[in-house]
């Protein structure tokens, strides 16, 4: 009778030592099928979830715009003043809704693309219509002295300008400034060149690319990572590291995502590439993301971040490269004056808070975030925010822009592009990715904590019977 109770109790411990075992031994074996799944379905292959979400994104994908009313425009025309702005908004469009063209695999591990640029108008996420009217920057007006330095050119742009009646400031309906209008200045030029012009002019149509990017079946570690863009893999707008084209194109990583990895990727917007670091954890409709945002860093000074100095192009207007917050585009624009920064100036220099009024800057409105699923890579959901600004500087030839007393970087516009995985995509993740992976770790840990609780109970019931018998 002791003996088989004995026998039974030493079972069940052994019993319970193997199903600890084995909860561990599942770790690697778990981990490793995960990997081999993870490798199969992440790769930018026909038939794989990486490739439908690649082709067209799983999301919708909206870009609001809040752009900057001037209403102080006496004032700033005739005596040289501060703006004093107002932003409106949001007027939001549907974007990135179409796939993308030109798909060539290539024999080298890369497939290449197009990116069809088209927006639609949301009337229903909108404050009003595209024909609200806004007063804002003569965009040509302001960008002529800086495309025609020359005394005589700028004499005879006066003589266009004052003919058509133009000044540094205009009305402008919200499509206009956005999409294109056909200015009257430009139209008073007698030389063959485009009247037409607006903010993202011209956008509906066009296409942004070639690119072309890694598939990840020679080196998954690759996968999304661009190989070049427009058949370069340097932009030819900046010096050094700076003119590279690095990381992805954000809407997916390589795969095992970590928490100390710097995310680097390239925005055609901005004509260069940035990078994201680690911030925090998101639960988004049941998925756990990773939060990588742009740091301060990213457009920080070159007197404060050397690896920045090769964005200084104007030593003048970034006053010695100590100027932060902004980054001058101009060479990506065709040498009209654009400067980039993040809205409302967000991390950047106090004197181009001061050169303007109205602007508020807060993180939480006006950072950018991208929120990555780390197994597989993909970015479930962003919010990309940027600021479009012109450079204004004095030009006594040329009468509307007289009265301005030093150059100073006006707003125009604000973004956000942003999304998040829809309902229908987000249950497909669950059910094919996280939730396979978050019920092998379930199992792995009920394996593991009921074998050690049946081992060390049977043992110490094995015990306690054993010093019962022998006293």
């Amino acid at each position: 009778m002791g003996c088989n109770r004995n026998c039974g109790l030493l079972t069940g411990a052994i019993i319970g030592a193997v199903l600890a075992i084995f909860g561990g031994v599942l770790i690697p074996v778990g981990d490793n099928l995960i990997g081999k799944a993870i490798k199969k379905e992440a790769v930018i292959a026909n038939g794989t979830i990486a490739f439908e979400n690649w082709l067209v994104p799983g999301s919708s994908v909206y870009r609001q715009f809040w752009v900057f009313h001037v209403q102080n425009p006496s004032e700033v025309l005739d005596q040289g003043a501060r703006p004093k702005l107002e932003q409106r908004g949001p007027y939001t469009y549907r974007v990135r809704y179409l796939p993308k063209e030109n798909i060539t695999e290539n024999s080298d591990g890369t497939i290449s693309y197009m990116l069809p640029n088209v927006a639609r108008f949301e009337p229903d996420m909108s404050v009003g219509t595209e024909n609200d009217t806004i007063t804002c920057l003569n965009l040509a007006v302001v960008a002529a002295p800086a495309l025609y330095t020359n005394t005589f050119i700028q004499l005879l742009l006066n003589t266009w300008i004052k003919a058509s009646k133009s000044s540094m400031l205009q009305n402008r309906t919200v499509k206009e400034l956005l999409w294109g209008y056909k200015d009257p200045f430009l139209n008073k030029v007698p030389f063959p060149l485009d009247p037409v012009l607006g903010v993202f002019y011209p956008y509906n149509g066009t296409f942004d690319g070639l690119y072309k990017v890694y598939t990840g079946k020679e080196d998954i570690k690759k996968t999304a990572i661009i190989e070049s863009y427009k058949n370069k893999r340097n932009l030819s707008y900046w010096e050094g590291h700076c003119d590279l084209v690095n990381g992805t194109d954000g809407a997916s990583f390589p795969p095992f995502v970590k928490k100390d990895q710097i995310l680097r990727f390239f925005s055609s917007d901005i004509c260069r590439s940035i990078y994201g670091v680690f911030q925090g954890k998101q639960d988004v409709k049941g998925i756990s993301l990773y939060r990588f945002t742009v740091p301060r860093e990213a457009f920080a000074s070159p007197a404060e971040v050397s690896d920045n100095s090769c964005f200084c192009t104007d030593e003048v207007i970034s006053k010695n490269c100590t100027l932060a917050g902004v980054l001058d585009i101009s060479a990506c624009k065709a040498g009209r004056p654009v400067f980039i920064s993040l809205p409302h100036f967000l991390h950047g220099s106090d004197s181009l808070l001061h050169d303007v009024e109205g602007l508020s800057p807060n993180e939480k409105e006006h950072d950018t975030f991208l929120d990555v699923e780390p197994i597989t890579g993909f970015t479930l959901q962003f919010a990309k925010r940027l600021q479009v600004n012109l450079l204004v500087k004095p030009a006594p030839k040329i009468e509307a822009l007289s009265k301005v007393k030093k150059p100073y970087v006006f707003p125009l516009l604000w973004l956000n592009e942003s999304a998040v995985i829809g309902d229908a995509k987000a249950e497909m993740f669950r059910s094919k990715v996280t939730g396979r992976v978050q019920m092998l770790s379930v199992l792995q840990m009920v394996l593991m904590i009921t074998g050690s609780v049946l081992f060390l109970a049977f043992m110490g019931s094995y015990f306690i019977c054993r010093s019962k018998k022998l006293k």
